[in-house]
């Protein structure tokens, strides 16, 4: 893989990391999530102390579409989908775009990326500002997706440079 004709030699194992990081802890968020759903008693691993407790920002209703959708559709809605069901989808189509060296798909990872930041600072001030909680699950995903901007960066660049692929 001689550098994917100027795409950095990195980027590919780098991506593979992040979204594959990414992935467990969206699965892990999903099961903690539905753990709880199932038996309040639960406790995930990642409960340390009242203020460090990923179930209760999992459990809170900014876990579910942002805390957003439900003033569109109802609660129960299946268009209300965990937070973390939307990390897998995320984190899935950023490890299949990253397969290609196309622009379009080169600017679909950049752009989806940024839309996963706006996120990311939107539920990171919630979970300091709202609900006074540290989740190591929750900044754990921010900083992956800060990571897979910049990677994503990265690549639009490289490719942007290419002249014989043009998507």
């Amino acid at each position: 893989m001689a550098a994917d004709q100027g795409v950095p030699r990195w980027e590919r194992r780098v991506r593979l990391i992040l979204c594959l990081l990414g992935l467990v802890l969206s699965v892990y968020a999903l099961h903690v999530e539905l753990s709880r759903e199932r038996d309040p008693a639960y406790r995930a691993m990642c409960d340390l102390g009242e203020s460090v407790s990923c179930s209760k920002v999992f459990t809170s209703r900014w876990g579910r579409g942002f805390g957003l959708v439900q003033f569109f559709v109802a609660q129960d809605s299946p268009l209300n989908q965990p937070n973390s069901l939307l990390g897998i989808v995320f984190y899935t189509l950023q490890m299949g775009l990253g397969l290609t060296l196309y622009k379009k798909a080169a600017l679909a990872l950049v752009l989806s990326s940024w839309v996963s930041i706006a996120g990311s600072l939107y539920l990171a001030s919630i979970l300091a500002f709202v609900l006074e909680d540290f989740c190591m699950v929750c900044v754990s995903t921010y900083i992956i997706n800060f990571a897979l901007l910049y990677t994503n960066l990265k690549r639009r660049k490289a490719i942007e440079g290419m002249k014989d692929k043009t998507g």
